[in-house]
């Protein structure tokens, strides 16, 4: 059996992780759970999945539990005690945001297979984490959904044919809505996501195609690929999750129904496929796939991953940290909409690059963007 440690696993990805893990009971066991607060769904896992350890990272007070056989711990320091346990296989990395780096770090360390769904680490500290990563010899299997498919794609190719890698993006909610009506949306409108049901920092994301921008660095980072040959396509349908172009002309893309189980399951059950019964595809059903160039005027956010993305250095963890700030506020009703680019940008500007961060350079930058941010949205209110 594959012993599991799952980190996040009271969000979308980790529901779905355990969703999935369900389906196999000889074939996994989950030993860890960690969650941020949602100590209520975190107790009802603990009682159906019985691991040895779990981890609340921001709840102070202890949680009422009968849990004989499940130590709790408490604080994000303790996140290290899931992920060096000797008894795990595979650790799920279903954290948000910049949160997860050290987790991730650790558990290469120890030599852990990672399945990661946190593109936010690999945007801000790449070059140390593939670095890392290859030194261990630790594999690190991607489960964003496009950053599957590029996986799937490649397996049996040579990385050196690769012409092209083609991300698609559903277009996010405000795919259909013009820019100058952006300044009159709701937040409902805004985290009503038509295709993918996901957590409200990454649906924020989708409507700025921050999230697209982020997996363009991510995508360089894991597969080793030139800025040049990513390119970013709008497919609304989002059944084709991403493609990859060889030299000799052939494209080879992976398809399926906007499931997330679909790229955890391959990630868990790596590098075999087992039977599911998740609904697939009907291709008479599909009257059509759709794609079109996404519109950089209109997003912004896009235009600045690229850009940060050729900068590199530090210039792409500003960028993670003052966007998890400015989207933060946005949900918190401190900040348009409309602004958040305008703030990223701003922040961006302030910074001077350092070409090749250790972690406590990383670490000490993504504080000082995060302070900076929230001074200046302080300012604009």
């Amino acid at each position: 059996m594959k012993r599991i440690a799952i980190l996040g696993s009271t969000g979308s990805v980790g529901q779905s992780t355990l969703s999935v893990i369900r389906q196999f009971p000889d074939k996994f066991l989950v030993e860890a759970l960690s969650t941020c607060n949602n100590a209520t769904l975190l107790s009802e896992q603990i009682n159906k999945f019985n691991p040895k350890n779990a981890v609340i990272v921001n709840e102070t007070k202890k949680i009422k539990n009968n849990f004989s056989n499940t130590k709790i711990y408490f604080g994000k320091d303790n996140l290290k005690k899931i992920v060096i346990d000797k008894n795990i296989d595979l650790v799920v990395i279903a954290i948000s945001g910049a949160a997860a780096l050290i987790p991730l770090i650790e558990a290469i360390k120890h030599k852990k297979t990672i399945a990661l769904a946190n593109k936010e680490s690999l945007v801000m500290a790449g070059h140390i984490v593939i670095k890392m990563a290859k030194e261990n010899k630790v594999k690190i299997i991607p489960i964003d959904s496009e950053q599957s498919a590029i996986w799937q794609c490649l397996e049996g190719n040579n990385k050196k044919d690769i012409s092209k890698i083609y991300l698609t993006a559903s277009g996010g909610p405000l795919n259909n809505v013009s820019l100058k009506n952006f300044r009159n949306l709701s937040k409902n409108k805004i985290l009503n996501h038509p295709r993918w049901k996901m957590g409200r920092k990454i649906t924020v994301d989708s409507a700025t195609l921050m999230n697209k921008g982020l997996e363009v660095i991510e995508t360089k980072w894991l597969f080793g690929i030139d800025l040049d040959s990513i390119n970013v396509l709008i497919h609304p349908e989002a059944i084709i999750h991403s493609m990859v172009e060889f030299c000799d002309g052939s494209l080879m893309a992976q398809l399926s129904n906007t499931d997330m189980r679909f790229p955890i399951q391959y990630a868990l059950t790596y590098p075999e496929r087992y039977r599911s019964n998740f609904k697939k595809l009907d291709f008479l059903k599909i009257k059509s796939l759709n794609f079109k160039k996404p519109d950089f005027k209109k997003f912004p956010c896009l235009g600045l991953a690229y850009q940060v993305a050729r900068d590199g250095g530090s210039m792409p963890c500003v960028l993670n940290a003052s966007n998890e700030e400015a989207v933060d506020a946005f949900l918190n009703d401190n900040l348009k909409f409309i602004h958040i680019p305008k703030v990223v940008e701003k922040i961006l500007s302030k910074h001077k690059k350092i070409s090749n961060p250790n972690l406590n350079e990383i670490l000490e930058i993504d504080k000082w963007a995060r302070h900076r941010t929230k001074e200046y949205i302080n300012q604009l209110n």
